[in-house]
């Protein structure tokens, strides 16, 4: 990996040691952080949302909970980010999976929340909305928005308590099929092809 091994001293715990200081009052402001790049990692964020370090699971869920607030994306890649470094992380799909939701609401005032992997709770709307991206098998994977450009993938349970929600609904001059959340309206396919499922 290029650059690999530029990465200071300090190495794992020093970022570790980083992001405690730097989460002491909530989220760090990691968008405002633009310290010098000092190479990648081997740090790998699985599809599944497993976080490895050099091919090993990190089995500690408050190390990978520290780390996730120290994330960044930039374009198409991820970083860790503290105010005095910056390295380069793989991320195999999102960062982040939805693993559970809840519902509060009905029709339009209905309110979707999901929670994270990392136990971050994300309530769905315009901020934070949901996109379904077609898969090569044709199905659906829809992913939620979390933070600055960091998404959640959303498990297959899920998905399929998403499709029982789902209505129909004239939108941007089509039928569509899709599901709504803090008063907006997210497509997941034509109204036409859900009905000849």
């Amino acid at each position: 990996m290029a650059n690999q091994g530029q990465v200071s001293s300090q190495g794992l715990d020093g970022l570790a040691t980083a992001a405690r200081t730097a989460a002491k009052k909530g989220l760090p402001p990691v968008h405002l952080w633009n310290p010098d790049f000092c190479g990648d990692i081997d740090m790998r964020i699985a599809s599944d949302g497993t976080w490895f370090y050099l091919g090993t699971p990190i089995g500690r869920p408050a190390l990978v909970r520290l780390f996730s607030t120290i994330l960044k994306r930039e374009g198409d890649k991820h970083f860790l980010v503290t105010p005095v470094e910056k390295v380069g992380i793989r991320v195999d799909d999102a960062p982040f999976m939805a693993v559970e939701m809840q519902k509060d609401g009905e029709g339009d005032s209905q309110r979707l929340h999901f929670r994270t992997n990392v136990d971050d709770w994300v309530e769905c709307d315009a901020e934070h909305e949901l996109r379904f991206k077609q898969g090569k098998d044709g199905g659906l994977t829809p992913y939620l928005h979390v933070r600055r450009d960091l998404w959640a993938k959303v498990t297959r349970p899920i998905y399929y308590d998403l499709v029982e929600l789902g209505e129909e609904r004239h939108y941007n001059g089509q039928e569509m099929f899709g599901v709504s959340s803090g008063g907006v309206f997210f497509p997941m396919a034509g109204a036409e092809q859900v009905r000849e499922i």
